[in-house]
């Protein structure tokens, strides 16, 4: 067994926690000393390469450690998503996979998302509940042309499920290249290769081009900061989606939209993760 692991801020707890939900593969620690503010992050793999590609995106050290029942360690392979009875996320990789998938959930729109080391594969809270948002506020828009923006696309899921949802036009970005790169790498297998996807930070973003509805999966400062670009990307009336809130975060977070006009008609909290869905304003 090998294990990687690196001294972070402990302000970045949640978003390692996020980064690597819902790999098989890969077992996450997270070590906390009271009174500090900095944690230890551990991650444990099987095999050696495993590591070494976390280490090449986040640096870092890597050491053999003995194997202690790996197999008990291991979390078992993750199920499918059924989202709404339309949608089945998995973690099929190749086309044979892929094929497979489709023949066991037939009639339903298949999004396959390999569980590699991460950038999110419908497994996580915040993820999964913004899947469901997307899927009903779909509904509402079949049979005319539709537009989203996925803020802070991670690995393209939500963005390749609005094209499967009849989206006409996608759009994601994210600040990290290396999220960019999966993502298009995820919607060339999921036959989505006309959705773009460009590095992108929003904080330095001017909306240009307005949406039926903007997702923004990304963390709270982010999300307060950048509140007046995202609304502004929104067409009057249209859906916005917010996720990636702590509970302790989302009062105040999600004040700053309203003022700005959203009416929030659905707030979701799963454990410790909030997700909510609003009305973006009228004019």
């Amino acid at each position: 067994m090998f294990v990687w692991s690196k001294l972070s801020s402990e302000k970045w707890s949640d978003a390692w926690e996020e980064r690597f939900a819902g790999n098989p593969a890969l077992n996450l620690v997270i070590t906390t000393v009271p009174g500090r503010t900095t944690i230890r992050v551990e991650v444990y793999a099987e095999k050696k390469r495993e590591v070494l590609a976390i280490q090449k995106m986040f640096g870092g050290s890597i050491r053999e450690v003995k194997n202690r029942n790996w197999a008990a360690m291991s979390q078992e392979a993750m199920p499918p998503i059924q989202v709404r009875g339309k949608l089945v996320v998995c973690t099929a990789r190749t086309a044979a996979e892929i094929k497979k998938a489709r023949s066991e959930h037939s009639g339903k729109q298949i999004i396959a998302i390999p569980a590699d080391m991460a950038f999110g594969t419908g497994h996580h809270a915040t993820t999964a509940t913004v899947l469901r948002m997307l899927v009903d506020a779909s509904g509402s828009l079949h049979g005319r042309p539709w537009k989203l923006a996925d803020l802070g696309c991670g690995s393209g899921i939500l963005a390749i499920a609005a094209a499967k949802m009849g989206a006409s036009k996608v759009w994601g970005c994210d600040f990290d290249p290396k999220a960019v790169e999966v993502s298009q790498e995820n919607a060339i297998r999921n036959e989505a290769s006309d959705i773009c996807f460009t590095e992108t930070d929003i904080l330095k973003w001017k909306a240009r081009e307005q949406y039926d509805i903007v997702i923004a999966n990304i963390f709270y400062d982010i999300l307060e900061a950048g509140f007046p670009q995202i609304i502004r990307a929104v067409r009057p009336g249209g859906t916005l989606m917010v996720s990636g809130i702590l509970k302790s975060q989302a009062e105040p977070c999600l004040a700053v939209a309203t003022k700005l006009g959203v009416h929030w008609d659905r707030i979701v909290t799963r454990g410790k993760w909030v997700s909510a869905c609003g009305t973006a304003p009228q004019t």
